[in-house]
Formats: C-alpha cells, structure tokens, sequence
C-alpha cells in the first residue's frame, strides 16, 4: 500500500480537500501509476457541481494527466514499472461491439454506459481516514498513485514531457479530434467555434491543421482572442458587439453560413445559435461542450430538415489506446503546438485555485 496526498471531494458543492490516503496495489489485469502532471477540466466542475451522472461521493476526481507505471498487476503485458503512460477516460476493451466497429470510438465499459466509480471488479483501490473513496471514469489523476484497468491506459513515447502532454488524455484530444475526426473538415472551408476555453482553442488547431481557409472564433470574453488568432483563428467576435443573434451574424460573414460549426461551452442556447449559424443543406454542428444533466434543449424542426447534421463528439472521436501515442508521436514532431493551451502551472496543493482560474475564464 502507498500512502500519499490526493484532492478528496467529500460531497457535493465542497471544495476539494488535500488529504492522505491510501493507494492498494494493483489487482490482475491493473497497472498503479504514479501521476506526475494533471490537467482541470470543466468536466471536474460538473461533478463538483453535482452536474454529471453517476458520480458518487466521496471521490477524488481528475481524468486528464500523465504519469509513469509504478506497478502491474497480474497477467498485464502492454506497459511494465518505468513506462511513461496517458490514463484514458474513455477504456478501449477491444472487446465490445463499439470497440469492434472501426468507426466508433466508444467503449461499453465507459461510464455512460455503466459506472466507473469502482473498479470493474466493483472495488475500490483508494481509502482516507478509513473511509472507501471512489473512483472518477477510473483514472483520478487528482492523486499521486491510481490504480487503472489496463485497457484505460495507453503507453507514449519516452521522450514525451508529462507536464505537457498530459491534456492530451480529454481537453487537446476533444477539440482536435472534433475537427478532424468528428466533423471531417475539409480544405478550404469555413468554420466557427463558440467557447475558447482550452478545447475550443483546441478545435481551432483541429480546424487549421485540416486546411479551414476560415476560422471564426466566438467567445464572450475578448481576452481570449489573441490566443485563438495565435493557434489559427481568421476572426474573432464577442456576441455583445452586435444587437442581433449571433448566427445571424455568422451567416451574413459568411454567405449561406459556415460549413462547420462548433459548440464548446456546453449551453442549450449556444447549441441552438451554433447549428443555426452552419449552412442550412450541407452544414454540420459539432456538439462538444456538456450540459449538466437533466438538460433539454427544444430547436425548431426547420433547421434540421433542410440538411443539416447536427452531431455529438466524444473524446474527439479517437480510439484512445490506438490514437493517443501517435498523437503525442505528432506533438514531439513539432505538428502543432498544444503547449500555447497551457496558461498556468501550480503546485498540487493550491488545486483549488486552479479551480477558482477556471471559474474566473483566465
């Protein structure tokens, strides 16, 4: 057993409290990682909010980080102690009838489909003030060991920073992956991103590096603009210059509206205004940001019967144990720069004012 700190949210609406806890060894088919960087994702603010399905308290959250195997357990044969690894929020069983189909990206192990607040053996590896402390989608990288189902892991390159690499396990991967794999971007188009939070910067990449001749990025708060231009952006709006809608807006930029579109802010009336503001015969909506549960969004039939898609995205659409070494492959050679996402770096304890940065936009 290793003793060490995690971040614990005790209930629902806490903040996250540093405490000791104890991490058991890894049963067969796990591997124990020791996280060296973690990065805060919105979809930690959702659980803390109580927001996100299934997740039951006391947990210690975290799903985006990069570590190195401290031990395996029985009969694990893709990674050994030593091993730099990307813990994978979404598992790759390489069983399932998702995990078969060449075109998903899901896995019926995912929590989604069943919980992922134990262990698949519905154990805990994780204890504080002899108290059981669940598991988050698995991973937790809110802690300095987890214990991971082998098939939630995905070895990268030696070579790879951790401290940069390590959102590469959802935020990079999401928007990047939307652009190119979700909404398939072609040369030449043109799209528009509502939200330039770290994933919505992040599909900006995804839409340059897929040959958009048009990038427009939409957000409220205009401090984030000269990153968005840094990492592609053509144009940038504040929905608050204009008195009309904003796909108003959009579509007279642009002619007949933008050709992709993008929602990463996770609001029913973004969603609406981003599939309004796309091409009403050939456009395609990209829903990436999350509503809390319960959300219902109601649109106008219309907008869909002309033609357009309007589609979600998971993880980017990346088989993660396939996808996630190769695309670290692709940031040690220099083929986009994820590194400009990066805005601060704090020490474990002071997690909690990474939430309060996150909170504020900054």
């Amino acid at each position: 057993v290793i003793r060490c700190r995690a971040a614990v949210a005790w209930a629902v609406g806490k903040p996250l409290s540093v405490e000791e806890v104890e991490v058991a060894p890894p049963k067969a088919g796990e591997v124990r990682i020791k996280i060296v960087a973690a990065g805060i994702c919105h979809t930690e603010e959702h659980t803390l909010k109580g927001s996100l399905p299934n997740v039951e308290f006391p947990v210690i959250p975290g799903h985006e980080g990069a570590g190195i195997v401290e031990s395996i357990g029985e009969g694990v044969a893709s990674v050994k102690p030593g091993d730099k690894v990307i813990p994978l929020c979404i598992p790759q069983c390489g069983e399932c009838s998702f995990c078969l189909n060449p075109e998903s990206n899901f896995c019926q192990k995912s929590h989604l489909c069943e919980p992922q607040n134990l262990l698949p053996d519905k154990t805990s590896r994780f204890t504080c003030k002899g108290k059981q402390i669940h598991h988050f989608l698995w991973v937790s990288t809110f802690a300095e060991y987890t214990v991971i189902p082998e098939y939630a892991v995905a070895k990268i390159d030696a070579a790879a920073p951790l401290d940069k690499v390590c959102l590469f396990g959802c935020g990079f991967s999401t928007g990047y992956g939307a652009a190119i794999n979700t909404a398939k971007v072609k040369p030449g188009s043109t799209c528009a991103i509502f939200g330039l939070g770290g994933v919505g910067l992040s599909v900006v990449m995804g839409c340059k590096a897929a040959g958009a001749s048009r990038i427009i990025a939409v957000d409220i708060n205009k401090d984030k603009f000269a990153r968005a231009k840094e990492l592609g952006a053509t144009d940038c709006i504040n929905p608050r210059d204009f008195q009309k809608p904003i796909q108003e807006v959009l579509t007279e930029m642009t002619g007949q509206g933008v050709d992709y579109s993008f929602e990463v802010i996770g609001h029913a009336d973004t969603m609406i205004a981003a599939l309004a503001s796309c091409n009403m015969n050939t456009g395609i909506c990209v829903m990436v940001g999350v509503l809390d549960s319960g959300s219902e969004i109601s649109i106008d039939p219309m907008l869909l019967l002309t033609g357009r898609t309007w589609k979600g995205t998971v993880l980017g659409g990346w088989k993660m144990r396939d996808a996630i070494p190769k695309l670290v492959s692709s940031y040690l050679d220099k083929k986009f720069n994820s590194d400009l996402l990066i805005t601060h770096t704090l020490p474990f304890a002071k997690v909690n004012e990474g939430f309060e940065l996150l909170r504020a936009g900054k």
